[in-house]
Formats: structure tokens, sequence, C-alpha cells
């Protein structure tokens, strides 16, 4: 994965209407190619004007403000934000009914929220909690899975735990089809989640060996 200046825009392993009838291909295409392009360009026009910042990964970026002027902080977080946020909320959805590899982290987060149903209904009370624009996340930290929420386009804290999935929660994720009617796009959103790649997150993150890169 492209992960240092200049950035592209990775295509999708999966066209635009893949997700339907959940998210639609318009929504997608938007979402993708003008949403998230432009956090893209904005970065790079940022590294592009700042040379001794090119040096760092995506991830670097975001984990390194004291590496960064104080002036270009926010704008870094913004706009490096916006481009792992949205890379890793594309890469965690896919075509729904698609067979499961195994039930390793399905039967880890049944165990620990008591059941999936529960699971999903305080993953959905979360992102229906943040305040105008965000994203709620599932993490792995220190054995357990937690469900926390992000505003704007802030990421977790990237040095303590290791994202598994999130959920955007910014209307331009939905509006063309919901509206203004989270809740009703969270319910199909739930049908196009990737477990196969939430579980190989975890399986990576539940290793004794692991290190956050």
């Amino acid at each position: 994965m492209n992960c240092r200046y200049p950035f592209i825009n990775i295509p999708l392993s999966y066209p635009y209407h893949a997700l339907e009838p959940y998210i639609d291909a318009k929504t997608m295409k938007i979402h993708h190619e003008k949403h998230l392009q432009g956090y893209i360009d904005n970065l790079n026009l940022l590294l592009k004007e700042n040379p001794i910042l090119q040096k760092y990964s995506l991830r670097e970026l975001l984990v390194s403000t004291d590496k960064i002027p104080a002036k270009l902080q926010s704008s870094i977080q913004n706009n490096a934000g916006g481009v792992y946020n949205h890379r890793f909320f594309f890469d965690g959805i896919a075509p729904a009914n698609q067979p499961l590899n195994s039930r390793k982290f399905l039967n880890k987060a049944e165990q620990q929220f008591h059941g999936l149903k529960e699971m999903r209904a305080e993953l959905k009370s979360a992102a229906l909690s943040v305040f105008g624009s965000g994203y709620a996340w599932l993490v792995y930290e220190k054995g357990t899975i937690k469900i926390i929420t992000t505003a704007n386009q802030n990421t977790p804290v990237l040095e303590h735990c290791t994202p598994l999935l999130n959920i955007d929660v910014w209307e331009h994720a939905y509006y063309l089809k919901h509206y203004n009617i989270r809740a009703d796009y969270l319910d199909c959103f739930f049908h196009v989640i990737n477990w196969n790649r939430v579980e190989q997150r975890y399986l990576r993150a539940a290793k004794p060996s692991f290190i956050t890169r």
C-alpha cells in the first residue's frame, strides 16, 4: 500500500456498485474519487510545501506530532487522518454474503460482548452518538476489543491500540441514499463488513510479537 509521499488514490478491490443495495454506487464513487481524493491532494500539497515531512509514512505523520511544526499540526491531522481513515474504511467493507475463512475474531467478540447482536448494538449506539462528523471504531488494546469514537478526521491513539474496523459517519458516506437518517445507513453497513479483513487485523494485533507500524 502506498503510504509515503506522494500519496495516490489506491483503486478499490471491488467495483463501486458491488455493495448495492446497501451502499449505492454513486455514493461510493463520490466518496472515493472526490472526498478521499481531496484529502490526498491536500496532504500532498502540504508535504510539497514542507519537504522535511516527506520522509514520514502516513502513520508517522499521525503519531509524530512532536516532530511536526505547531502551525502545521492541525492541517496534517485533518488531511493525513482523512487519508488514513478513508483507506481503512474502504478496506474494511466488501460485497455482502462473502464466506468467512474462520470465526476466530467473531468468536472472541461474541465472548466479550455476550453475543454478536449485542456487539452490533453497542457499535451502532457509538456511531449514533458521534456529534456532527467522525467515526466509530472497533479497536484491539491489551487483549481486549473496545468500541471508541473519534471526531472529524481524528484517528485512534495508534501507539496504544490497533484499529480493527471503522464506520464513517460523515454525511457524505450516506446522504444520497439515506438523507440524514444515520441509523438506516448503519443497519445497511453491517451487511457489508469484511469480517475476514477484520479478523486478519485482529490476529496480527493479538500476536505476542506484534509491533504496530
